[in-house]
């Protein structure tokens, strides 16, 4: 399987800055329409405990602006689900509670092809998990900077399906999505960027145009898909 380009005009034809009357939940509402639209965000490691706004002064990454990146993600178009993981979260057991969520809202007459999970490093990996887990409903997946233990020997079983975008940085250890895509035989379409920020991991701590945007354009592209 070759990994597919994504060109920035095809992104800059797509996108859109009209962001008003948005949704940001913290979990899956009671109550949904056949046609709602879902975007699953999960956030880094650093941002698992209370504070919503870590700093990173060990790497020189700086803040972690979660409430930025939920509202930069946040879209008319889709109800956004961030929740703020407890300290020290188990990343199989969360994936396993976004598999439970993404059913449940399946039940209810939503679309699988109308929710995306998209996660950053640690977020990631637990995406690709739950992604693994939803393989019968093809949900989309969105990647950034995850796949360091992705790539590893030791994840090696962990496939993604349905429509999935990777996003990296060049100068972050958490490079390409190769491996991971080379695995995963049944995707619908794989397609990965790479952005040149000079900021590492930290790229993803506040919400760069570099990557939300193509990121966006990209989810409501593949959303019905």
């Amino acid at each position: 399987m070759k990994l597919g380009i994504i060109t920035a005009a095809w992104f800059a034809a797509l996108i859109s800055f009209n962001c008003w009357s948005t949704t940001i939940l913290n979990a899956p509402p009671e109550s949904v329409s056949v046609n709602d639209k879902f975007v699953f965000y999960s956030h880094g490691y650093i941002v698992e405990g209370v504070d919503p706004k870590p700093v990173n002064t060990k790497n020189g990454w700086g803040v972690y602006d979660f409430p930025a990146v939920k509202q930069a993600l946040s879209d008319k178009s889709y109800t956004l689900i961030a929740h703020h993981r407890a300290k020290n979260t188990d990343p199989f057991a969360y994936a396993y509670e976004l598999n439970k969520q993404v059913r449940e809202l399946v039940e209810k007459g939503v679309s699988a092809k109308n929710i995306t999970l998209i996660g950053f490093s640690r977020g990631a990996f637990i995406s690709a998990v739950a992604s693994d887990k939803l393989s019968d409903l093809e949900i989309n997946t969105v990647i950034l900077a995850g796949c360091g233990g992705l790539s590893s020997s030791k994840h090696s079983d962990i496939k993604v399906f349905g429509h999935v975008l990777s996003v990296y940085e060049q100068s972050d250890r958490a490079q390409s999505c190769a491996a991971l895509d080379k695995r995963s035989t049944q995707t619908r379409s794989f397609n990965e960027i790479m952005i040149n920020t000079g900021l590492e991991h930290g790229a993803f701590y506040r919400p760069m145009n570099e990557w939300v945007t193509p990121v966006k354009a990209w989810v409501k592209a593949h959303m019905g898909r």
